[in-house]
C-alpha cells in the first residue's frame, strides 16, 4: 500500500467554514484576538511610560499622539480589549471549577461577556473624562 493511499481515506478536519458560528465559539476567537492585541497595547503603555521618564517635550509629543482622534480610538480599542479579555478569563476560570458548562449557560455567559465589556469600557471612559 502506498503512502498516498493511507492518507486518501482519512476524513477532513473540520474548520471554521464547516461549523456554524455560535456565541461561545465567537467569544473564544475574540478572546484570543484581544490577547494578541494586548501585546501591541502594552507596547503603547511602555512607550508612554518611557516618554514620561525622559523629557517634557517628548512626553508632550507622545501625549499629542494619544490625544488625537486616532490615538483615542486606539486607546478605546485597547481599553475594550483589556476589559473583554479579563472578563473572558473570569469566564474560563468559572468553567475551570466545573460550573456553568451547560450549553444554555455558556451561551448566556458569552453574550454577557460581550455586553459587560462594552458597558465597563464606556464607564471607564466616562470616569476618565470626568476626572480629567
Amino acid at each position: 500500500m502506498s503512502k498516498t493511499n493511507l492518507h486518501a481515506n482519512r476524513p477532513l478536519s473540520p474548520h471554521l467554514q464547516i461549523y456554524k458560528p455560535i456565541p461561545t465559539m465567537v467569544m473564544s476567537i475574540v478572546h484570543r484576538i484581544t490577547g494578541g492585541a494586548l501585546y501591541f497595547g502594552t507596547l503603547l503603555v511602555a512607550w508612554w511610560l518611557i516618554a514620561a521618564s525622559t523629557n517634557e517635550d517628548y512626553f508632550n509629543f507622545v501625549n499629542a499622539i494619544y490625544g488625537s482622534w486616532i490615538g483615542r480610538l486606539v486607546l478605546l480599542g485597547y481599553t475594550w480589549a483589556l476589559i473583554h479579555h479579563m472578563i473572558g478569563g473570569i469566564r474560563h476560570l468559572i468553567w475551570d471549577t466545573g460550573r456553568g458548562l451547560e450549553k444554555e449557560t455558556t451561551t448566556k455567559m458569552a453574550w454577557a461577556s460581550l455586553v459587560l465589556s462594552v458597558i465597563l469600557t464606556i464607564l471607564v471612559w466616562i470616569a476618565a473624562f470626568t476626572i480629567a
